[in-house]
């Protein structure tokens, strides 16, 4: 490191400011304002996390992480995790301790408790003691050992968990953090106090085996989420009642979505006849836009020659998430993990010339990947599904353009769904065994990357190892009705392909050149969307998705005959209908349209009959007002036509 006297420190705003060598985040913090100080967690220097107390003995740029930070909150969730470990330590002598990271929403702790089983029912005398510390107001103090004394420590404890992790670490300083009377094996960063954790729910006990491996023991998980305020904890677990009721697997049963089938297979969904219309509709839309926007769509088969996916590199890459080959004749077949090998050799299957690019192959493709049972979820964690892929085959000139034209597509996907996107920029890490390609072809397709992004004046963030094994990407992280994110869409940059395919096309000198690829999803697949789709309607679509769109209700069985007469005509239309035709009250009639949360229902009496209108009511909304039947039959129209939300529909009659 730097031995300067004095270090140039850089803020996200761009100002610059000079300190002393070994000046730590707090005194930066604090030499900005005491607010910020009493409220900074950690920093993030040149893309690392560190504690408030590390010395800075370099130049860099630095952020202060508050709570309203991603990495803040990281670092507060990981402090809590220790916590946790602490009070199970305290009320359970003799456990040992796996992992404890903090996670989206939180942190968890795999934990051995040896002969004893802890249940959900256990949870609120830990979290009564994880208060009693946190109040406690113990500083997290770092210790820096070397390996053999860390290796020595956990022998003596008998912690073969942490000697398993250790004998993974290189030879070189280990760090140790203490709190109160717990230390943990970690890297950090942590909170300077315990007493910064003001609220805490442990939220459920799971079963991990160790490392992910069924062949290891089973360890015991602990889930919480922590707050520096109660309130926000309280209006936390608000969301996530709120999130139980819009829970996709309860709601894809009750509106016949999907099912899935032990005799059929765990992890593959069966689309019933809703979610059949539902997923139809989306595909439609999707294909609509593609069609206006030059693509030309393929249809590829399930299965290949493992020689395609060795070509690819998918295999041995991704060997573990796929299905072993299947023996036909004397070649090696393979269920279809990926479809991109498929456009790339419809490419390769004729000469290409310059004048045909750029060439954009679409596909709603059915892979299938293995996932272990237990993470198996609905339909956001299948082992069969189906991605709207799509791969742009063009010039480097046409690159910036194509790409412009991906994230132009993306956003108005989700703008359609009044989804806000979050971008990220996806990059590699210093990890080679997980990248393909040459380092020169990877700083290049990033720097591309980051230029189309500023161009657009995209706000985004940049996330390191979080790249594709072939190249670099943009991704769409959307938040739903409650506020949770959802990583979908994405837009990937390849330089890897073209190579290992040895695809050509003839340019203007009639020299051959390779074209770059964009590979792109703005659904990411048709599950996990139709999954984050279901959660954030509640289920309460809006109509052009609808699989019934109106519910016709005679008052009475006289006026069964209009209702199918109304029905009919609405369905030459295209629209979805069904008449509620059976001898029952109309408030029974409504009462089940309303649980089915089909979005219209017409109210049809004597009245209906001799001025030829409808009563209309809308689900949730009740009566809107009675309309001629042609108003409402252009109504109906214009809201499917222009893919308009509930919320957004005038009914001026």
């Amino acid at each position: 490191m730097s031995q300067n006297k004095t270090i140039e420190i850089t803020f996200p705003d761009g100002n610059k400011r000079t300190y002393s060598s070994g000046t730590t985040g707090y005194e930066i913090a604090a030499s900005i304002s005491q607010g910020l100080a009493r409220n900074a967690l950690s920093v993030t220097l040149n893309e690392t996390v560190l504690d408030l107390s590390y010395p800075i003995t370099t130049d860099g740029t630095i952020a202060i992480n508050t709570w309203d930070t991603e990495d803040g909150k990281a670092t507060f969730w990981h402090s809590s995790a220790h916590i946790l470990a602490e009070a199970v330590e305290a009320l359970y002598p003799g456990a040992k301790f796996g992992i404890g990271p903090a996670i989206e929403q939180g942190f968890y702790y795999d934990i051995d408790f040896g002969d004893r089983t802890v249940t959900i029912e256990d949870l609120p005398k830990i979290e009564q003691k994880f208060i009693e510390l946190a109040r406690s107001k113990n500083e997290f103090v770092r210790k820096e050992i070397g390996k053999d004394e860390a290796l020595a420590y956990y022998k003596e404890k008998g912690d073969e968990y942490k000697v398993d992790l250790l004998q993974d670490l290189e030879d070189g300083t280990i760090t140790f953090y203490t709190q109160g009377n717990f230390t943990d094996l970690c890297r950090g960063p942590h909170i300077p106090s315990t007493s910064a954790v003001k609220a805490v729910k442990l939220l459920n006990v799971a079963g991990a085996y160790w490392h992910g491996d069924s062949d290891n023991k089973q360890l015991t998980r602990i889930y919480g989420v922590s707050f520096p305020k109660k309130s926000m904890l309280d209006a936390h677990l608000e969301m996530l009642e709120e999130a139980k009721k819009r829970d996709h697997k309860k709601l894809g049963k009750e509106l016949g979505i999907y099912m899935i089938d032990r005799m059929i297979g765990s992890g593959l969904p069966v689309w019933l006849p809703n979610g059949t219309v539902l997923r139809r509709r989306l595909e439609a839309f999707l294909r609509d836009e593609q069609v206006k926007r030059g693509y030309q769509e393929v249809i590829t088969p399930h299965i290949a020659n493992l020689n395609l996916y060795r070509t690819s590199g998918h295999y041995p890459y991704y060997a573990d998430s796929q299905y072993d080959p299947i023996q036909v004749d004397d070649e090696e077949y393979m269920l279809k993990p990926m479809n991109c090998p498929h456009h790339h050799r419809i490419f390769s299957s004729k000469m290409r010339s310059y004048r045909e690019l750029p060439i954009r192959l679409s596909e709603f493709g059915s892979v299938y990947r293995y996932e272990q049972s237990g993470e198996l979820n609905g339909l956001s964690r299948v082992r069969g599904f189906t991605q709207d892929d799509a791969h742009i085959y063009c010039t480097h000139d046409q690159l910036k353009s194509e790409i412009k034209n991906c994230i132009d597509l993306t956003q108005y996907v989700f703008s359609i769904f009044d989804m806000p996107v979050d971008i990220r920029l996806s990059f590699r890490d210093d990890n080679d065994e997980k990248y393909g390609g040459d380092l020169e072809h990877w700083e290049r397709a990033q720097q591309e990357i980051r230029e189309v992004a500023d161009e657009l004046g995209l706000d985004y963030t940049i996330a390191k190892g979080e790249a594709s094994f072939y190249g670099p990407k943009i991704d769409f992280i959307i938040r739903d009705a409650i506020g949770r994110k959802w990583q979908l869409g994405t837009v990937q940059l390849d330089y890897v392909m073209p190579e290992r395919f040895e695809l050509t096309y003839v340019g203007a000198d009639n020299a051959k050149h390779r074209p770059v690829i964009i590979h792109r999803a703005p659904f990411g697949s048709m599950e996990r969307f139709t999954s984050i789709l279901i959660e954030h309607f509640a289920g309460d679509f809006p109509l052009w998705l609808s699989p019934v769109q109106v519910k016709v209700l005679p008052i009475s069985d006289q006026y069964n005959e209009l209702a199918h007469e109304y029905a009919n005509e609405w369905k030459e239309w295209g629209m979805r209908i069904e008449v509620d035709d059976r001898s029952e009250q109309i408030g029974g009639k409504i009462r089940d349209a309303e649980t089915a949360k089909v979005p219209y229902m017409v109210i049809l009496g004597e009245k209906e009959l001799t001025s030829r209108t409808v009563s209309v009511r809308r689900h949730k909304k009740g009566d809107v007002g009675t309309f001629s039947f042609d108003s409402f039959t252009t109504l109906l129209k214009n809201e499917i036509s222009q893919y308009i939300l509930p919320d957004k529909v005038s009914y001026n009659n």
